[in-house]
Order: structure tokens, then sequence, then C-alpha cells
């Protein structure tokens, strides 16, 4: 297939594209609840011509990260029943199984190709300004306190739109493809249980990528993303003894001001020689009236670091805030990890790959061999997997205006990005591009 057919190809392609994304923006769902969204990416997986996989054979149970409690779990599934999900598939991914692959084969055997896409939103409500794009247009969240404002409805709708189009050209390609649409990418939560299933133990070239991050216009592509920062997502509980504030605050056990004491002094760890630091504390819940000393309270952040080593420095450092914080006021603290992810470097040979494959493509106007991202993702986990079993991996970064900053209630994309994109995972593929390493 020539350069010219594979564009118009995917320009044809591109009013699915924009329906597809615009119908994820409307319903989103936040990490593990991403029932309904999981529901439609497989029904639109089953009409094409692989092997579906979802539910409980995706993930491996006690490598997941960061569940959201039994309350939250048992609302989703309420909600994708409102949404007529059918019962059999809400048992199938209940309790926090959500997200799907598709396993596609080419003309001729090759190499295990494997791309990753996310598809959970953030507890973020979108704004209600008039001049909001999805507002405008009609497909703004229809959910309170959910947003897609990180671009994964347009992940979501690469990986379906990549699907289909190997689906139906499978004479242009040759090897295995796997498509990964994983689940709480928010939080550093849902790879590490994809890898832990074995899902990329056998990759010999892994793709994955953002839309937005960096300040490139549509129709640029970096090869490759830098500067990952390793990640640890973590919440405390402190338990103290309730009093009387006025007749026996000195019987009392102040979880509250151990809370606040350990998220104060967190911001005081010193900074490492080795490379970036940063830490946040994001929120702090305490105690039941005025007049009573605390005895909860519960506070939730997160590190990161230049590298998983300056990322574990600051993690113990925390660990120590807190441990100390707890014995001043006479508390007791646990901690328990939600999420990960780690520094991790893209092979360079993805630079020349990326820019030879996309040279004649009239649906990209430039490649920039590499982009710093200076934040963190958990397709880190996936890439550095494929990485120590001798495979090749990249996260490329996808061009585009943004209307606001990513993770804003206002955030919005151009979606001119598609094509470009789609581009940017298809010709590898079609081009072998790999071939000149054998």
């Amino acid at each position: 297939m020539s350069v010219n057919k594979i564009d118009e190809c995917i320009q044809k392609l591109l009013p699915k594209l924009r329906e597809w994304r615009r119908h994820f923006h409307q319903y989103p769902e936040v990490g593990w609840t991403e029932i309904y969204t999981t529901y439609v990416i497989t029904q639109e997986l089953k009409k094409l011509d692989g092997t579906v996989v979802y539910g409980e054979e995706l993930i491996q149970s006690n490598a997941r990260q960061g569940v959201p409690d039994e309350n939250v779990l048992e609302k989703a599934e309420i909600k994708a029943e409102e949404l007529q999900v059918p019962a059999e598939f809400i048992q199938q991914t209940k309790g926090g199984y959500t997200g799907a692959l598709i396993q596609l084969e080419g003309k001729e055997e090759g190499p295990h190709v494997c791309y990753r896409v996310d598809i959970d939103a953030l507890p973020i409500t979108e704004t209600s300004a008039d001049s909001h794009f999805p507002n405008k247009e009609n497909f703004a969240s229809a959910f309170r306190g959910e947003m897609h404002a990180c671009a994964h409805d347009g992940h979501i709708t690469l990986g379906l739109g990549l699907a289909t189009f190997l689906s139906e050209h499978p004479e242009e390609w040759n090897g295995t493809v796997t498509i990964i649409f994983q689940p709480a990418e928010e939080g550093s939560r849902g790879a590490k249980a994809i890898v832990a299933n074995g899902w990329l133990d056998n990759v010999d070239y892994f793709m994955s990528g953002h839309i937005g991050i960096t300040d490139m216009k549509a129709g640029t592509i970096a090869a490759t993303a830098a500067k990952f920062l390793a990640t640890t997502k973590f919440d405390v509980i402190f338990t103290g003894i309730s009093s009387h504030a006025g007749a026996k605050p000195e019987e009392g056990g102040n979880a509250l001001l151990a809370a606040a004491a350990a998220a104060v002094h967190s911001y005081g760890i010193s900074r490492h020689s080795k490379g970036d630091t940063r830490i946040n504390i994001g929120k702090l819940n305490a105690g039941s009236g005025r007049n009573v000393v605390a005895d909860f309270a519960k506070i939730i952040g997160e590190t990161r670091g230049g590298s998983t080593e300056v990322n574990q420095y600051m993690m113990n450092e925390v660990e120590r805030m807190i441990k100390a914080s707890a014995l001043m006021y006479g508390v007791e603290s646990w901690i328990e990890y939600t999420g990960e992810g780690m520094a991790a470097d893209c092979d360079s040979e993805w630079q020349h790959w990326i820019a030879s494959a996309l040279e004649k493509s009239s649906l990209v106007e430039h490649v920039e061999p590499s982009k710093e991202v200076g934040a963190s993702e958990d397709a880190t986990v996936m890439i550095n997997h494929v990485q120590r079993k001798g495979g090749k991996a990249t996260y490329m970064l996808f061009g585009t205006e943004l209307a606001a900053g990513h993770h804003h209630p206002s955030f919005d994309y151009e979606e001119a990005v598609f094509g470009p994109a789609l581009a940017a995972f298809i010709y590898p593929l079609v081009n072998n591009v790999w071939r000149e390493e054998k």
C-alpha cells in the first residue's frame, strides 16, 4: 500500500475517530471503575478480526494498586447498569477488573509489537463555560466530578482507530500486534497488574504516547519522550484518641495535628543532588467536630524523582516525617502505597525509525527526535519490562494546541491531532522499520 493510500485510509477514519472521542468524553470514568468505557471498547473490538481479552484474564488481581473501596465500585456498577451495560458484562468486570486488549495477526510471521493506550478519567468537574468546545458541541461530561481532562478519551480513540486499520488491512503488516487499553493510569495504578499477568513478556517492540504535554503544534510528533519522573502514590491514616476538647483535652491524641505536621514537614525534605525531586500532599481529611479532639485523619500524596533512586529517597524521607509526626502527637500511623511509576528511557533507535517511517506522510509536518515530559506515567512500567526482556520501547508525544493545561476543568485539545498521531502508530509497523536492526 502506498503512502498516499495509507494517508487516505487514515483520513477516512477521522469522522469515526471524532465520534468515538466525543462519546468517551461524555461518559468519563475514573480508574478501576471504567465498566461502561470497557464495554464500549470491547464491543468495537469484537467487530474486528482479532482476539479480545478483558476481565480477570487481563489483570493480575493482587498486583493492582489503589483500587477504590467497595462503595465506589458498587456505584460504578449501578452507573453501568443505568447506561444499559449487560448484567453479564458488569459481572465480568465488577470489583475493579476493567480494561481490555486485542491481539491481531498480520499476513506473515514477524515481531510481536505492542501498543498501549490509557482509558481512565480524572476526578475533576468540567467547566460550564459556554466557550468550552465540548459544551459548544454538546459532548461535555455527563457525570459531575469526573472528566477526561488528560486526553485519555483521545488515546482510547487512537487505539480503536489503530485496531480498525490493522484488522482491515492485515496484508500490509507482519507479525503479531497487541493493543492494550489500560485502566487506572491516573495515580500510576494499572500498568503493573497487566505486566504481572504476562502480556508483555514476549514483546519485541513497544509503542505508547500522549496527546499534548509539550508545546508542539498539531502535525508535529516527538519520536521519544525524555525525563520521566519516577513516582510513588501513598495514603496515610492517623488514628488517635477522641476526647472532649474543653473538659479533658489532655486525654486526647490529636490525629489532625499529626497529619497536618506530616504534611507541612514533608515539604521541608532536603532536595537531592542526583536529580529533580517533588512532593505533594493533595488532600487532608480529619476530625468530627469543633469540640472533639480528632481521633482520625487521612492525607493523600505523592513523591516524584528524576530517577527511581531519587524518588525512593523522597519516599523514605516522607515515611520518616510521618512516623515522627505520629510520635510527636501520640497517635498511630499507617501507610498504604496506591501507585507507582518508574523512571524510564526510550530506546534512541526510535528517533530514526519514527522519522523515516513518517517522512512521506502528508499527515505529519515534522518529527522532533525527543521532548522532555517532566511528569510521571505508568507506561514506564511496561517500557522497563520490555527493555529488560530485550525489546525496544518508545513513548511518543503528539502535538496540539491546548485550551488549558492537563488536569484543568477547561482542558481540551485539537481533534486535528488524530491524523498525525494515528500515522505515528501505523507507519512504523507497516514500514517494518526495525528490519534494519536484523
